[in-house]
């Protein structure tokens, strides 16, 4: 079964997320925990837990539905020792976040060397990084976001998040989340049947799909290779219908959160509709 969603608001609190994604008919959904512009919050409430939880019962979202995402500010592999151990005690917090509100998984983007260390080093401290943050919780998987090389943004290419992933320890708490945007501005033609067909068959073989565990859905304002990240609502970009079609169709991608963070909030109730639409029948 597909569960398709959006990455809706927790203003007023976590447990509102459950009702904001029912109330756009999604399935699935992803918010931040925290402020997501903050390196540290307020620790969550135990009203706050429990009325988060009851309202995932109540609306019937189990943890492999929800796809939370981590702060923006942070980088596991930042060059700069301080800096480091900053992003990483603001990363255990997330994970902890998850863990009180009985989530399986937290989605990040993997970090950036700022041309202070090689790449190899950077992607090091990445797995290391995710290493520690199990070590302080329990339960929830690290899932690692493809970026689309924006800058000096690591996790790109699948061989760069392979090769985090062959540094991490618990191979069980390590995942992969899939962002189409990002896919396609950093060279893999998600666009064409073909392209999709070869980019997925690269990533079965080079991460293995068992790792895949949630996909954002998002168009493109930016040409194929540039390496650029600047989303777009469904159809209305470079990607079009054909990306979401394969995707929604395609069994691999069944009984995990599929999520949009198109930039266009009024439409994701219209967007959600349109993409259960495309299933063919």
């Amino acid at each position: 079964m597909k569960y398709i969603g959006a990455h809706v608001s927790a203003e007023g609190g976590v447990q509102n997320a459950p009702l904001n994604a029912n109330a756009i008919g999604a399935r699935a959904f992803a918010l931040f925990t925290k402020n997501q512009r903050q390196w540290f919050s307020n620790p969550l409430s135990k009203t706050s837990i429990t009325a988060f939880r009851d309202n995932c019962e109540k609306l019937d979202y189990k943890p492999f539905q929800i796809l939370p995402h981590d702060s923006y500010l942070i980088n596991l592999g930042h060059p700069d020792p301080e800096a480091l151990g900053k992003s990483r005690a603001s990363f255990f917090d997330e994970m902890k976040r998850c863990e009180l509100l009985g989530l399986d998984r937290l989605n990040f983007h993997p970090g950036s060397h700022l041309n202070g260390i090689s790449i190899e080093e950077c992607l090091s401290r990445m797995a290391e990084s995710i290493n520690l943050s199990h070590e302080k919780s329990k339960g929830v998987i690290a899932v690692i976001e493809n970026t689309a090389g924006q800058g000096t943004n690591l996790g790109y290419t699948f061989e760069q998040i392979k090769f985090i992933i062959d540094k991490v320890e618990d191979k069980s708490r390590v995942g992969v989340c899939i962002d189409t945007c990002h896919a396609y501005s950093a060279g893999y033609n998600v666009k064409t049947l073909k392209g999709f067909k070869e980019t997925f068959a690269l990533l079965e073989k080079i991460i293995g799909l068992e790792y895949l565990k949630g996909m954002h859905l998002n168009d493109t304002k930016k040409d194929f290779g540039s390496r650029v990240d600047r989303h777009e609502n469904i159809g209305t970009g470079l990607l079009g219908d054909g990306t979401f079609s394969f995707i929604v169709n395609d069994s691999r991608f069944d009984d995990m959160p599929l999520i949009l963070e198109t930039p266009e909030e009024s439409l994701w109730e219209a967007e959600i509709k349109k993409l259960y639409g495309m299933i063919e029948k």
